[in-house]
């Protein structure tokens, strides 16, 4: 829930703080007033785009804060956890989007710096902003089905799922068949470079890592006379001369004469280290028996160390067409064995990939009808809920149906399907066309809403809409910017009780011209206009009781300032106050009626 909303230098205002009740909460203002600048820093708050005229002349930058309470959401949640953003005591959070005057935007959320798209992504959890230009949108066909699975819910997205994913295997198999067959030369020239490549490799058959094995190899033959006299002037040093010259012991013969010394000694102290010198004379004769073993292998090998170089430059002959080293050469390989699968352009091979469309062109058409079937359904019950309303909103004799249909197409369309025996197009969304008609009275056409309604009777049927689909919403908050433009008379009051129902279930914030309205509201704002040294300055205020009155009159054709107006504005009040009374309060009731 949106508990407060602070502004600072956006449009006309100059500085404001929008405090929200948990319920129906009501923006009023004269025209030109600045009623707007609440909306469009909701917009802000939501990731908008920024607009740095927008920014109030003379101001360095605009700064809309918002504090978000309650909030619960799993996704809504881990979004502030992913961003690390830190909450109050009380639980709320804090988001920030600032734009300078240059038109650069900052946004941060629970004291910590975020890129702008996170505050899109959570108040897509927590609020939603509905406003004239979201009618015309809902007039588009792709935002008509989009109300229609937004209403009809996991019915509908479980079976969409499917056939998306269905859909693009298709579209893949379909084009790799077709590029198979448009390619067929092009495609076989680069198999025969492949094929020529591969069978290079495989006749040297190189092994993992065998050049480097082979550089070692030659390293050690080339150095074969300097390796002997290493190890040979070692082993002497350890074992002695190979003649027994007795001036040359060697480390053993040392050791010996020491065992022999100690182990003689009359002291038990020098006694006690003749095991230790034993312990080490073990280990020399273990490293000389390795070094005569290494001197048996160290014989030069003229005949080896040439077959060594042979076999180098059959790979470097590899290394030098295909890869940096030998591991190299073999990825490539392996590479080449899996484009040469996809390379097969044989008849029969464009055979398995035509039967695997058509399986799958079978598949989606499943997928597809067992869609539709589920928008048809969904598009019966949501077409009655919103007749449902409009009769609510005085428009008791209008009926609004929800129709979907196949898009019709030939056999030429590249996405052309055939469905229940009709051949229809396989869009990203489904094969359906869907449509919102209104049937003005019980003998009257149905006809697509735009051409059915009034500017009045639109805006009542965009808010049906709007009042049925809060019944999906996730989101907590949801804000009206004058949807109910072109309204007044009976309509205006049904609009207003219609606010206050929704307002049982959701916060809601409501920025309007109408009076009937606005009597409707748990809380009323008003933003209000003056001067200040010359400059037009614009600021938010909660009215009590008897400002609400004085504002609702002036509403009422300006009647501000008599008491006929007054009276009016009372009555109005008075007569909302009633209502809402036998609505019971937000916690007892749950559901809309």
């Amino acid at each position: 829930m949106l508990a407060e909303m602070r502004i600072q230098g956006l449009g006309v205002i100059d500085e404001a703080v929008l405090e929200l009740h948990p319920g129906f909460t009501v923006v009023t203002g004269e025209t030109g007033a600045g009623k707007t600048m609440v909306v469009t820093g909701l917009h802000l708050l939501s990731g908008g785009r920024s607009d740095a005229s927008k920014v109030r002349a003379g101001s360095a930058k605009a700064v809309v804060e918002g504090r978000f309470t309650e909030i619960s959401g799993e996704q809504a949640l881990r979004i502030l956890s992913d961003s690390g953003a830190e909450t109050d005591e009380d639980g709320s959070v804090i988001a920030v989007r600032s734009v300078g005057a240059d038109g650069r935007s900052r946004a941060h959320l629970g004291g910590r710096s975020v890129p702008v798209g996170v505050l899109g992504k959570l108040s897509e959890q927590l609020l939603a902003v509905h406003g004239q230009n979201d009618q015309l949108r809902l007039l588009r066909p792709a935002e008509q089905r989009a109300v229609l699975d937004r209403f009809a819910g996991e019915d509908v997205a479980g079976p969409l799922a499917d056939y998306r994913k269905t859909r693009q295997e298709w579209l893949s198999v379909a084009r790799e068949l077709e590029e198979r067959r448009s390619r067929s030369r092009e495609l076989a020239q680069q198999a025969d470079l492949l094929r020529h490549g591969l069978a290079e490799i495989e006749a040297v058959d190189p092994a993992p890592g065998e050049d480097v094995e082979l550089t070692e190899q030659v390293k050690r033959l080339a150095a074969v006379d300097e390796l002997r006299d290493t190890a040979t002037a070692a082993l002497i040093a350890v074992t002695g001369a190979s003649d027994g010259d007795p001036d040359v012991p060697g480390a053993l013969g040392l050791l010996a004469e020491a065992r022999r010394r100690l182990g003689s000694a009359e002291d038990a102290t020098l006694r006690e280290l003749e095991p230790r010198v034993s312990e080490a004379a073990v280990l020399l004769d273990e490293v000389g028996r390795e070094l005569t073993a290494y001197l048996d292998t160290l014989d030069a090998d003229p005949e080896r160390l040439e077959a060594i170089l042979a076999r180098q430059a059959e790979l470097k002959k590899l290394t030098r067409k295909y890869a940096a080293d030998v591991d190299g050469v073999l990825a490539w390989a392996e590479d080449a064995r899996a484009r040469l699968a996809g390379m097969d352009t044989s008849e029969e091979a464009l055979e398995e990939l035509a039967a695997r469309r058509d399986a799958l062109a079978e598949e989606l058409a499943g997928h597809a009808a067992r869609l539709s079937a589920a928008r048809r359904t969904a598009a019966a019950e949501l077409g009655k809920q919103i007749t449902t309303e409009l009769s609510s909103l005085a428009m008791g004799q209008a009926a609004l149906e929800v129709t979907v249909r196949g898009k019709q197409t030939d056999a030429t369309d590249p996405l052309a399907l055939t469905v229940d025996g009709q051949t229809v197009t396989a869009g990203p969304d489904g094969v359906d066309e869907i449509e919102l008609l209104l049937r003005a009275h019980a003998k009257a056409p149905a006809l697509p809403v735009h051409k059915a309604a009034s500017g009045g009777e639109l805006s009542r049927v965009m808010l049906a809409i709007e009042v049925v689909l809060a019944h999906t919403d996730t989101v907590q908050t949801l804000v009206f910017d004058e949807v109910d433009a072109g309204v007044g008379g009976r309509a205006a009051v049904e609009i207003g009780r219609r606010l206050a129902r929704l307002a049982r279930t959701h916060q809601v914030l409501v920025v309007t011209h109408l009076p009937q309205v606005a009597a409707f509201a748990d809380r009323h704002l008003m933003v209000d206009k003056g001067l200040s040294d010359g400059v037009t300055r614009s600021g938010v205020r909660t009215l009590d009781d008897e400002e609400r009155v004085t504002e609702l009159a002036r509403m009422l054709a300006g009647l501000d300032d008599t008491e006929t107006g007054r009276a009016h504005a009372e009555e109005l009040l008075n007569s909302a106050k009633e209502f809402k009374a036998t609505m019971g309060d937000k916690a007892g009731s749950r559901v809309l009626e």
